[in-house]
């Protein structure tokens, strides 16, 4: 028996060897594209990361000259505050965007997404758009500004910043304090500092038998006695109420606004004293309690 048919049936066929250099083919194509499609993510995170670096790097000096310029140092504060805010998210938003285009996504598909869902979008951002419209609202109106006291929702303290979504306020304890601009444009205002002048009211009881001219003129005594106090409108010392158990001396008196707590705590202490040294004693709440029988039953 010849042995040349038996290797000839373990040759490889015509059609295997066909089959094999197409597999071939097709691997190393799709490794060439899995290759070339590597570099070119590479590439893209490369650029991407080169252009994140330098953006941001730019954008801070873009805010450190607006922050430190001489130019902008001449803006009104609350102006000042709310250019800074504005550019810093319109900047790092355009870096975005660009980025999205480095790294090869359709910026137009985005925009159709975001107009697709411009409703539900509308509706998760309401609350931060209605930030972004009372900041702008306080920037026209400007009902207090930086540095001003003013007292809103119960909150009360010196205006630290005004950004694009909310101001920051700092109380007098040194807590810092959020307020979102549309609850603050949409809420009653007080203002503190607004006005140069303010009057300082304050309440003394005293007995109901005081001399009331003699308390009027102690107290006069010590208003004439504190600098800050202005001359006009003139001091007012009256008794406004007949309580009880003691008579209500109202004081009011007008000063700079700068003087108005050291100016009331400074009257509040020395009118006290002058009272106790002139012997009219502050009266205290008291019961008298009156007991209606026989004695003998007892």
């Amino acid at each position: 028996m010849s042995i040349v048919p038996l290797f000839r049936s373990f040759a490889p066929s015509p059609v295997s060897g066909m089959m094999f250099s197409e597999a071939s083919n097709t691997f190393s194509s799709i490794w060439s594209s899995f290759v070339a499609g590597c570099v070119r993510i590479g590439w893209r995170l490369a650029a991407a990361l080169l252009v994140l670096l330098i953006g941001t790097l730019l954008i801070r000096c873009l805010l450190r000259l607006l922050r430190n310029g001489k130019l902008t140092q001449r803006m009104d504060p609350m102006f000042h505050s709310f250019l800074l805010s504005f550019v810093k998210v319109s900047c790092y938003a355009i870096l975005c965007i660009i980025l999205i285009g480095i790294l090869g996504v359709e910026t137009a598909s985005i925009i159709t997404v975001l107009a697709t869902g411009g409703a539900a979008l509308a509706l998760a951002l309401q609350g931060s758009l209605s930030n972004l419209a009372g900041g702008l609202m306080l920037l026209v109106f400007r009902p207090f500004q930086v540095g001003d006291f003013i007292e809103v929702m119960d909150q009360s303290g010196t205006v630290k910043d005004v950004g694009i979504f909310y101001t920051v306020l700092v109380t007098p304890d040194n807590r810092e304090v959020t307020v979102p601009n549309g609850s603050l444009i949409s809420s009653v205002i007080v203002n503190f500092s607004r006005e140069k002048n303010r009057r300082l009211d304050l309440c003394f009881r005293v007995p109901l038998d005081a001399d009331t001219e003699k308390v009027k003129e102690l107290i006069g005594q010590v208003i004439a006695g504190q600098d800050c106090v202005q001359e006009t409108p003139a001091p007012f010392i009256r008794m406004t109420a007949v309580g009880d158990s003691s008579l209500e001396i109202t004081v009011r008196v007008w000063c700079a606004n700068g003087d108005y707590w050291n100016l009331k705590f400074d009257l509040t202490e020395g009118i006290a004293h002058a009272l106790e040294e002139g012997g009219i004693q502050v009266p205290h709440a008291q019961m008298d309690v009156h007991i209606k029988g026989d004695g003998a039953s007892r």
